[in-house]
C-alpha cells in the first residue's frame, strides 16, 4: 500500500480498514436497525468507515416499484447485497438491518461475497413474534390484526429463520447494548473490529 497507509505490509489491512458485511435478519420490529445503530456509533467511535443500509430506505430508493411477492422481496435482498459487497470491498462495515425472509435469498447473497472474498455475516435477531408484535415500532402487527394489510413476514407470510447463523441474537432477553456488544464481539473474533 501507498500513500497514508504505507506503514502496512503490502495487501495487509488494518481493521479498521477492513470492509465486512453484516446482515441482521430477524422479524418486523426484532430490533435488527436498532442494534446495527448501537453497533454503528461503537465502531465508528474506533475509526471504522460505516453504513447502514436500512430496508425502508432501500426499498424508497433503490428498489421503488417493487411490491413484496417472492420474487420482488429476493430482487430487493439481491440488490442489497450487491451495494453491501460493494461497500465492504472498499473498506466499510456494511451493515444491513433488513429481514430478507427466504434463506435461498440470503445465502445467494453469501455466495456472491465468498465468490470475491468479502467478509460476511450473517446475524439472526432471533426476537419472537409476541415480542415484535407488542413492540411494533411501525405499526404493522396492529394493521395486518385489523386486516388493513396482509403479507406481513412472520404472521401470514413466511420467515425462515437462519438455521446456523455466524450469531444469534435474542433481543428480548439483553439489552441494546448487550446486543450490540456481543455482536462487536464477533467482529473482533474474526479480525474485524
Amino acid at each position: 500500500m501507498t500513500g497514508s497507509q504505507g506503514s502496512h505490509e503490502e495487501g495487509q489491512l488494518s481493521m479498521t480498514e477492513q470492509g465486512a458485511t453484516v446482515w441482521l435478519t430477524g422479524l418486523p420490529s426484532a430490533g435488527k436497525t436498532t442494534i446495527a445503530r448501537e453497533l454503528a456509533g461503537r465502531l465508528r467511535s474506533e475509526g471504522h468507515r460505516v453504513e447502514i443500509l436500512d430496508g425502508d430506505e432501500i426499498r424508497e430508493f433503490l428498489s421503488a416499484g417493487l411490491g413484496f411477492s417472492r420474487e420482488d422481496r429476493h430482487t430487493n435482498v439481491q440488490r442489497i447485497g450487491f451495494v453491501a459487497e460493494l461497500l465492504a470491498s472498499h473498506g466499510v462495515k456494511a451493515l444491513v438491518p433488513v429481514i430478507a425472509p427466504y434463506a435461498d435469498s440470503r445465502e445467494a447473497v453469501r455466495k456472491r461475497h465468498q465468490s470475491v472474498g468479502t467478509a460476511y455475516l450473517e446475524v439472526h435477531v432471533a426476537t419472537p413474534v409476541e415480542v415484535c408484535s407488542v413492540r411494533d415500532v411501525k405499526g404493522l402487527y396492529a394493521k395486518q390484526a385489523a386486516g388493513e394489510i396482509s403479507g406481513l413476514t412472520g404472521v401470514d407470510d413466511p420467515y425462515e429463520a437462519p438455521e446456523d447463523p455466524d450469531l444469534r441474537i435474542e433481543s428480548h432477553t439483553q439489552s441494546v447494548r448487550e446486543s450490540a456488544g456481543a455482536l462487536h464481539a464477533l467482529l473482533a473474533e474474526r479480525g474485524l473490529a
